[in-house]
């Protein structure tokens, strides 16, 4: 088994629903290992906050860093089976006019949602009276009923099982979202850190690209 400490980081919602409740079963194989989560929806310094890994979703713009794709999950407009039941589904994205949004503000924007389905593309800027600037927020917001939002499956994973929640406009596509393994470039993946990786693409069900390689990052 593994020994000595692991400090890892990721997204507050990801790590609640996907990371933390599998950990027990890691520290199991590997009594003698430590476990240190940062979670931090930014995307944090690692070597001055000395982590070993991170997981990381979307774009990457960090250099510095060795990234390895772990997963990817489908974007999708969600809501709850109650808001549906008080203002009706959408069956077009012009319908979400006449819907509330929940946006999602990091960094900025959120406001336009952008479909594509064979050739054609549209872009529609949402209406929303509720902008929220961490997922936990915009998951939160959307499991009280204020509107619809663009989010990660990922985010949602408990409820689309249970049906509290389903997506629409299923016939049009939204961008996907990778999900990344870092770590710094001057650093090469130590057996610690690539046996996280390895369950967490266990956890999520396996890499689409079964051993590519890793990738230094740079922009």
């Amino acid at each position: 088994g593994l020994s000595g400490k692991l400090r890892i980081c990721a997204a507050v919602t990801f790590a609640r629903i996907h990371v933390m409740p599998h950990l027990p079963a890691f520290l199991a194989q590997h009594p003698e290992l430590e476990i240190e989560v940062v979670l931090d929806d930014r995307n944090v310094d690692l070597v001055h906050e000395g982590i070993d890994v991170a997981l990381r979703m979307g774009r990457l713009v960090d250099s510095a860093l060795v990234a390895r794709k772990v997963a990817s999950s489908r974007i999708s407009v969600l809501g709850t089976e109650a808001y549906f039941a008080r203002r009706g589904v959408p069956a077009t994205p012009g319908d979400l006019l006449a819907h509330d949004a929940v946006i999602y503000a990091q960094r900025g924007g959120g406001a336009v949602w952008t479909f594509r389905r064979a050739d054609a593309e549209l872009s529609v800027t949402v209406q929303g009276r509720l902008r929220v600037t961490a997922a936990e927020g915009v998951r939160a917001a959307v499991l009280a009923h204020a509107g619809l939002a663009v989010a990660s499956e990922w985010m949602f994973a408990p409820e689309l099982a249970d049906g509290t929640v389903r997506t629409v406009l299923n016939d049009w596509e939204l961008p996907k979202l990778d999900l990344w393994a870092v770590f710094p470039a001057g650093r090469s993946a130590t057996t610690k850190v690539r046996a996280f990786i390895r369950f967490v693409e266990e956890i999520l069900g396996g890499r689409p690209e079964a051993e590519a390689p890793d990738q230094p990052h740079a922009q």
